[in-house]
């Protein structure tokens, strides 16, 4: 019976986002309705109503139905953080909105208007996140009263067993019942209440134990070095009877990397990782640079033209300034900039390098005698980096990341953590272009690269945009 009552549940939940999505879609064309001026709402429908746009709009709501479940909305979340599944209804509902407008383009929507892709956006998002907190907050009161509980079995009694069973007897609200723990014998010496409340299985009482009592779950709390065989047998015997078997991250695997299971054929692998490996949400962001960086790049063409004929009347040498950086992975690339120095500039910086005032290995020097005088007024209002919109329509950089390194700069690099900053694409924006950029120290702008990396969103790269504007207007730190 429990197992039909979760999927009865999963169901109600499928069927809920999809009312929520219809709502939404129908919030939108009310918005654009008003906008289009339509005398009659019900003529307005009428005239749009007919088996092709239900066939059309019955494929949508599959397509959505799709990018949820692999955006993983439909997972257990016991364990897992509000904000975690904010961060899934995020990346989920842009998806779905970017879906949308991929159709409007193919089937010629002409309701889909960027309002009406704003409003469901906007819509579906506070719903989907309202209706999960509700969720949450009913699921949570129902597990405080002993209902909906999953019994979990603890393999480990050392501390690290002992401190993540005090932190769910704590959070009743997750709704586990701890069942026991297995060890051989108690090795945590702070545990003595636990041991008094909770029964102790021994290894070789496991199978048995499993056979005759109820578990729906099984966490490894051991150190895997010492471990081994034992992880492979626990683990072969809960696959066996269809037990979910956890694994503390920190014992297994290095605590900073996350992992997933991905199959290739007959062979199973665990993939670690940092950053963010969600394809989905990773191909919009390529698909925003893309169209993004087009726009731009049309819509600028007149000071493209502008700064191109003032360098050249101004300076002699070529009007753009092109170098080899470090791109994603360290693949190595041709950056563009328009030239704010002189030709040789690169030759004589080996003579000024005593004179560099920057922490690191990167080279600054505020007071820079091969920047030419339009070099200082584009460096300042950041105009010189425009060129690299075409590195973002390329694919080697995106409009939000770490800032792409001069290859002179990363062999100078002495500490391998630094090196993490490749694992994506270099940005013509970031953390670090709108929190003081020159005026930070090398170090902590790697921190910033970081924390990008590891909290990268949509929604952070939406926010770094939006306050890179004032950033380039105030000149702060530009050098």
């Amino acid at each position: 019976m429990h197992h039909y009552r979760r999927r009865f549940l999963l169901r109600s939940f499928q069927l809920a986002d999809l009312i929520i999505l219809i709502l939404s879609f129908a919030a939108a064309t009310l918005v654009v309705h008003r906008e289009l001026g339509v005398v009659s709402l019900e003529k307005f429908l009428a005239i749009r109503i007919s088996l092709k746009n239900a066939i059309l709009f019955s494929g949508l709501l599959l397509m959505w139905h799709i990018i949820f479940s692999m955006s993983g909305l439909y997972y257990s979340k016991r364990l897992s953080s509000g904000w975690l599944e904010f961060s899934d209804i995020l990346k989920a509902t842009t998806l779905g909105t970017v879906a949308l407008y991929l159709a409007s383009l193919v089937f010629n929507i002409i309701l889909i208007t960027p309002v009406f892709l704003l409003v469901f956006w906007l819509m579906s998002t506070f719903l989907m996140v309202l209706s999960r907190f509700f969720i949450r907050f009913v699921l949570g009161r129902i597990r405080r009263y002993g209902r909906n509980l999953r019994n979990l079995l603890i393999v480990g009694t050392n501390a690290d067993a002992i401190k993540f069973a005090r932190r769910l007897i704590e959070r009743p609200e997750l709704g586990y019942e701890i069942v026991g723990f297995v060890d051989e014998r108690w090795r945590s010496g702070d545990a003595h209440h636990i041991q008094e409340e909770y029964p102790l299985i021994s290894m070789d009482e496991l199978d048995a134990y499993i056979r005759d009592n109820v578990v729906d779950e099984v966490i490894i709390c051991l150190p895997v070095q010492d471990y081994y065989k034992v992880y492979n047998q626990i683990i072969d015997l809960c696959v066996e009877q269809g037990i979910i078997v956890r694994l503390v991250a920190d014992l297994f695997f290095i605590s900073l990397a996350k992992s997933r299971i991905e199959q290739f054929g007959e062979d199973t692998f665990i993939s670690l990782y940092t950053g963010n490996m969600n394809s989905g949400a990773l191909m919009v962001k390529r698909i925003l640079d893309v169209a993004l960086s087009s726009i731009l790049l049309v819509a600028l063409s007149p000071v493209f033209l502008v700064v191109a004929i003032t360098i050249k009347i101004t300076s002699p040498g070529p009007v753009f300034f092109i170098q080899e950086r470090v791109g994603i992975n360290k693949r190595l690339f041709r950056l563009y900039k328009f030239r704010t120095m002189v030709p040789n500039a690169e030759q004589m910086q080996k003579d000024l390098e005593r004179f560099n005032e920057a922490s690191g290995p990167v080279f600054k020097i505020k007071n820079d005698p091969r920047i030419t005088p339009i070099g200082k007024f584009l460096r300042k209002s950041s105009i010189d980096e425009l060129p690299q919109l075409l590195n973002v329509l390329k694919g080697d950089m995106s409009l939000v990341g770490p800032r792409p390194l001069p290859v002179r700069d990363y062999r100078e690099f002495d500490q391998r953590w630094f090196n993490r900053r490749f694992s994506v694409r270099p940005g013509i924006t970031g953390l670090w272009q709108i929190s003081g950029r020159s005026d930070i120290p090398f170090e902590q702008w790697i921190e910033m690269d970081l924390k990008y990396i590891d909290q990268w969103s949509l929604g952070l790269d939406f926010l770094i945009l939006l306050k890179t504007i004032p950033a380039v207007l105030k000149g702060r730190g530009a050098a």
